[in-house]
């Protein structure tokens, strides 16, 4: 109908049929390219990351507390007389020496005393010899006849009486010296004495149960260091000694680590002395004591300290970095890349942080790469480009007790 009515229009001319067919045809190009669909977009490279094989290493965990320092021996220092204090001879908070003179209580009335006890002594011995040759002579006379044995028993009894009078006396003078040495306080330890509690000029009683308190010494080399360990680390102690794992350190000398307050690592070395016999009913815990050289005396009773022990008994561990680990809700997991590059899944169990690195329980094998670097660009099967490397951990030994300053308590949870 369309090529009639465009033969009444324009007739038989040939040109124009040409020209049709040819427009007719560019159109229909026109359309079919219309309707072709856009070329896809390449697809994206695989995200880059580094991966690492765990390191193995032969470890030991380490328990940390708080402890507070007590000395080994503390004295307080009383009057075992009474009398005026006449003289002090220590500076205040100033470290002394065993038989240091400290205290100097008026020793005149005890003087007087011991004078009056060495005469009475010397007069029982007078006694004791005129009662000697009494009896010597009733023996010379008991022989002839001339004396009775009444007078001669008597006389033997006299002479016993005289001996245990003399022996009375002797002691008297003893007790006197006594006295008269207590009247001279000396230091009875070496350590840091504290202030004068009295100042000379006043009375002081002595030799009761409220004797006077003058001051207090206490030692400072040798040091001890008190922690408490709760009931679970106890029943965990007591398990690793029946294991052969970790020796108790009622048998053994286990060493123990400390650090003040200010102090970076664990720089004073000791070893634990003692442990109590039982679990304290109020707290729960188990007392133990460590016990530490102090040469430098800056280590002081009353101060808190981080105290360091072993936790468990040597083990060859795998570790790895905190960076490579993940949390999905409560548990911890790692992305492993196997042979074909693809990310997989590993929910894993964590140990402690030793020497910056964390201890891996449970979840991965030793010829795992780990991804370390770029976990937030990994996701559970899909294919990463990944880039291996070493880790290299600290150069220290990690069983041996001298672990270093970042070993510390952690049980990952």
């Amino acid at each position: 109908m369309v090529e009639k009515m465009m033969q009444r229009t324009f007739g038989n001319n040939s040109a124009f049929r040409w020209n049709s067919v040819t427009f007719g045809l560019a159109g229909l190009a026109l359309l079919l390219a219309g309707c072709e669909r856009p070329q896809a977009a390449p697809a994206p490279a695989p995200p880059k990351v580094a991966v690492s094989r765990p390191v193995v290493r032969e470890v030991i965990e380490w328990d940390e507390y708080t402890g507070r320092l007590v000395a080994v021996e503390s004295v307080e220092i009383r009057a075992r007389v009474s009398g005026y204090l006449q003289s002090i001879h220590f500076n205040d908070g100033a470290i002394v020496k065993k038989g240091h003179l400290l205290f100097v209580i008026d020793p005149r009335p005890y003087q007087a005393d011991l004078d009056r006890a060495n005469a009475e002594s010397q007069l029982a011995n007078a006694r004791l010899d005129l009662a000697k040759s009494d009896y010597a002579r009733a023996q010379r006379l008991l022989q002839v006849r001339a004396i009775s044995e009444e007078e001669a028993d008597t006389r033997a009894a006299t002479q016993r009486q005289t001996q245990e009078q003399l022996q009375a006396a002797r002691a008297a003078v003893a007790a006197a010296k006594l006295n008269v040495e207590f009247t001279r306080i000396t230091a009875p330890i070496s350590g840091r004495i504290s202030r004068k509690f009295v100042t000379e000029g006043n009375l002081i009683n002595g030799g009761t149960a409220q004797s006077t308190l003058l001051t207090t010494i206490v030692s400072l080399d040798p040091i001890h260091c008190y922690i408490e360990a709760d009931e679970r680390a106890y029943l965990k102690y007591v398990r690793l000694s029946r294991e052969g794992k970790r020796p108790s350190s009622r048998e053994v000398r286990n060493p123990a680590y400390l650090a003040l307050a200010d102090e970076t690592g664990f720089p004073h070395k000791g070893y634990i002395d003692f442990v109590d016999n039982r679990l304290d009913p109020n707290t729960g815990t188990m007392t133990g004591r460590a016990i530490f050289p102090n040469p430098e005396l800056t280590l002081t009773p009353g101060l808190f300290a981080r105290v360091r022990i072993p936790g468990s008994g040597n083990y060859e561990a795998l570790m790895i970095p905190d960076e490579a680990i993940g949390t999905d809700l409560s548990q911890k997991f790692t992305f492993v890349v196997n042979d074909q590059n693809v990310v997989e899944y590993r929910a894993v169990q964590l140990g402690p942080v030793i020497n910056g690195l964390r201890v891996i329980r449970e979840g991965l094998k030793p010829e795992d790469w780990v991804i370390v670097k770029g976990i937030q660009r990994a996701r559970t099967g899909t294919k990463v480009d990944p880039e291996r490397q070493e880790l290299f951990p600290p150069e220290e030994n990690f069983s041996t007790p001298d672990l270093g300053p970042t070993a510390k308590r952690d049980t990952g949870r």
